[in-house]
């Protein structure tokens, strides 16, 4: 059975950190605009969907050629409101659980996927027939945890040098880019991942999340030298 692709947008209006954040203007457009149309130019992909609380929102989707059925439900649109149970309400309500079906969420707080990117995710899901994927980037931090009783999340008497790193020995973290699940998945895990997982390494300039004004402004520019 074939797969069937279909990307998910969450965007709700509510954003402490940055007020109207999935709006603002980057480079001319809404934020949500980038997302949006990375998604439609991946011809793999069947549909493109948001979810949103805002009708204004809405409206912007719309207008972009995404899909928006019906405006999130309050309760859905909460400041703790894990994405899984949007996830799950989209699965439901408007996929019907198609088993065939592939959700690929796209943060539209992750707004700089070069060109390619999202195609180059889904073919290696299903080169390594994967049950989910997830994005990453390599980090070339050394992490500690617990201030009051510090922790080395590393043997620092044998402090490594990256290049002296296999592939397979360095750290990498999710840059909360890129998402695939396949619902029955979804279904069974209630979460994004599960299964069979397949990890898809960006470039750090790619794997910026605009969590900050500071963040913003780095992703302006490093979308602004892209386009150069």
């Amino acid at each position: 059975m074939n797969n069937r692709y279909i990307a998910l947008i969450p965007a709700r209006s509510g954003s402490k950190g940055i007020p109207n954040k999935n709006i603002l203007n980057l480079l001319g457009q809404p934020l949500i605009f980038w997302s949006i149309q990375q998604a439609l130019a991946c011809t793999k992909i069947a549909e493109v969907f948001v979810s949103t609380d805002s009708p204004a929102i809405a409206d912007i989707a719309k207008r972009n050629g995404a899909k928006v059925p019906e405006l999130r439900p309050a309760h859905l649109a909460e400041d703790a409101t894990p994405t899984e149970d949007v996830m799950l309400q989209v699965a439901q309500d408007w996929l019907d659980w198609e088993p065939n079906t592939v959700m690929i969420l796209l943060q539209p707080t992750s707004p700089y996927r070069r060109p390619g990117t999202i195609a180059s995710a889904i073919e290696l899901f299903e080169k390594q027939n994967a049950d989910s994927l997830v994005s990453v980037c390599e980090s070339h931090s050394f992490f500690w945890k617990n201030p009051s009783m510090p922790s080395a999340q590393y043997d620092y008497m044998s402090r490594p040098r990256r290049q002296d790193l296999a592939p397979s020995e360095r750290p990498y973290k999710e840059n909360g880019s890129i998402y695939m699940t396949r619902l029955p998945i979804l279904k069974a895990f209630g979460n994004r991942l599960g299964g069979k997982i397949v990890m898809f390494c960006m470039t750090e300039q790619e794997s910026w999340e605009i969590d900050s004004p500071t963040d913003f402004k780095i992703v302006d520019m490093l979308m602004q030298q892209e386009k150069r």
